[in-house]
């Protein structure tokens, strides 16, 4: 597999371009047709013989969709496919506001949640900055004519990101902060790191140095408990890193940036979702700086954990509002096309291995 050049800078296209003895407003043109998503071939503006000289250095289409999933709800779910035949999956949900993208951070995961299907085969490897960036250089360019609706503006169609797909983006921490870099990049895309949630099992050292780095972004704890011995039955990660430090952490996130955090909450059946866990989570966050987004499970088959009702969800809910959180039950979207977090994947394997 060749090297990307969705993964070089403005700065670095321009010096590649000089490299290849080519005029320097190339290099915008470059630039320009990169982030409209088109293939090397698909830059009309540039010249047969530089679209060849790039092509031996860098792969024509470094990302494709391989299939697409349409929801009754409006939900779209891609399967993408880099160059190297590895898939990760990306879903585009549609609100009223814009579209928001969930894309993914690596092939598969190895932090082994028992509710996730992305962790089911482990980690397969990390994606570069610039294959994570292609995911929503594609779909802003599949939904183009969108943007006349008020979907976007800028020529995107993708306003909202959330670093939520496959892969756990801390454990592949230096790929996604240059991710980050190219995607608030003036010229480019040019999304505000306001408008980025990423989401975490809660890697400690990894949150700290988020905080460090500057980006406004929307932090997301995946907690799904509200003891330690809870945690760890469903999050191996728990036995790393406890919920305090974990606390601690988001506490200086806040400190640094000024943005509230959030935590995920997963409702599973008999595991974590009576009223003595809503005011066990009340005790455990009440007065921070935080927001509690409530999940309805996703059901993965080679699991045994089961989705809770929505009555009972709507009552839990309930008991956390009265108590003084702030909190959201999550609409479900895309469940008829198998919206949880690597499904698709898994589905697409399983049916290509019979």
């Amino acid at each position: 597999m060749k090297k990307i050049l969705q993964d070089l800078s403005y700065q670095e296209l321009e010096e590649l371009t000089l490299s290849l003895g080519e005029k320097k407003f190339r290099a915008k043109q470059l630039y320009d047709g990169i982030m409209q998503g088109k293939t090397i071939d698909g830059i009309s503006s540039l010249s047969k013989a530089f679209k060849e000289r790039l092509k031996e250095l860098y792969e024509n289409e470094p990302i494709k969709i391989k299939e697409t999933y349409y929801s009754s709800d409006g939900t779209e779910k891609y399967l993408f496919e880099f160059a190297d035949g590895n898939l990760v999956e990306g879903v585009l949900m549609k609100y009223k506001y814009g579209y928001t993208q969930c894309v993914s951070t690596q092939v598969g995961c190895r932090m082994g949640c028992k509710f996730c299907a992305s962790t089911l085969n482990g980690l397969i490897r990390n994606l570069s900055a610039g294959e994570i960036l292609s995911q929503i250089l594609l779909v802003n360019a599949l939904h183009k004519s969108d943007v006349k609706e008020g979907a976007g503006k800028d020529g995107r169609a993708v306003t909202n990101i959330v670093l939520m797909g496959s892969g756990e983006p801390l454990d592949n921490y230096d790929e996604v902060i240059k991710f980050m870099r190219l995607l608030t990049a003036e010229g480019g895309v040019c999304i505000s790191a306001r408008n980025v949630s990423l989401s975490t099992c809660g890697i400690v050292p990894k949150m700290y140095r988020l905080a460090d780095e500057g980006f406004p972004l929307n932090l997301t704890v995946s907690l799904h408990a509200t003891d330690d011995v809870d945690r760890e039955r469903v999050m191996p990660i728990a036995k790393a890193y406890k919920i305090p430090e974990i606390l601690k952490a988001c506490d200086y996130y806040f400190k640094k940036t000024g943005r509230r955090y959030y935590f995920e909450y997963t409702l599973i059946a008999g595991e974590n979702c009576d009223e003595e866990h809503a005011k066990s989570l009340i005790k455990l966050l009440k007065g921070k700086p935080c927001h509690v987004n409530l999940i309805r499970l996703n059901e993965v088959k080679e699991r045994d954990l089961k989705a809770l009702d929505d009555k009972s969800a709507y009552r839990f809910l309930g008991v956390l509002e009265r108590g003084g959180l702030s909190a959201t039950l999550r609409r479900q979207i895309g469940a008829d096309i198998g919206g949880a977090c690597g499904q698709l994947r898994a589905s697409y394997m399983e049916k290509k291995s019979d």
